[in-house]
């Protein structure tokens, strides 16, 4: 199953971009979980059903339907800059990135492939909650304020990985 197929808002171009930079291939992480290849793929799946199971339960409040899908779907772009197999064809860090970052990162890469709104892309950008830089934690903190998604695609981010373990 492909992006396009699970939510209205990604195109099959932008899918077809994404594949292109390896979203259905690449590990979530090579550290934490998700270190299969596919995983980005699955762990990015997971994280989008918590965040619309969320919003089912809570009755949160989007800009745009969607969104849950969308952001929970797209939230780790980055990862398919972050890791390259090595000549044992193992999983590794590319030292060739195009760039620094994670939530911001996404944000970037993602510009030229997809319409954000402002909230999806404040999710998207601090969907790492206090797992970033100190120094961040007054931005994440008025991100959350403005847009009280941003904590709960954070806290998705937080089942799928650490009680999911994907």
């Amino acid at each position: 199953m492909r992006l396009h197929e699970i939510c209205p808002l990604i195109t099959e171009e932008c899918d077809i971009w994404l594949e292109s930079i390896g979203y259905y291939a690449k590990p979530a992480s090579i550290r934490f979980h998700g270190k299969e290849t596919g995983d980005l793929f699955r762990h990015s799946k997971a994280v989008a059903v918590e965040l619309q199971n969320m919003t089912d339960m809570v009755g949160l409040d989007w800009q745009r339907e969607a969104s849950p899908m969308l952001v929970g779907l797209l939230h780790d772009v980055c990862k398919c800059d972050d890791y390259v197999r090595d000549q044992d064809g193992e999983w590794t860090y590319n030292r060739n990135k195009t760039m620094d970052g994670h939530g911001d990162k996404s944000v970037i890469m993602l510009a030229g492939h997809i319409q954000l709104t402002e909230e999806e892309i404040f999710c998207i950008r601090f969907h790492m909650g206090a797992y970033t830089e100190k120094e961040e934690w007054p931005y994440y903190g008025k991100a959350v304020e403005l847009y009280p998604n941003v904590l709960y695609t954070h806290m998705a981010d937080m089942v799928a990985s650490k009680v999911k373990g994907i």
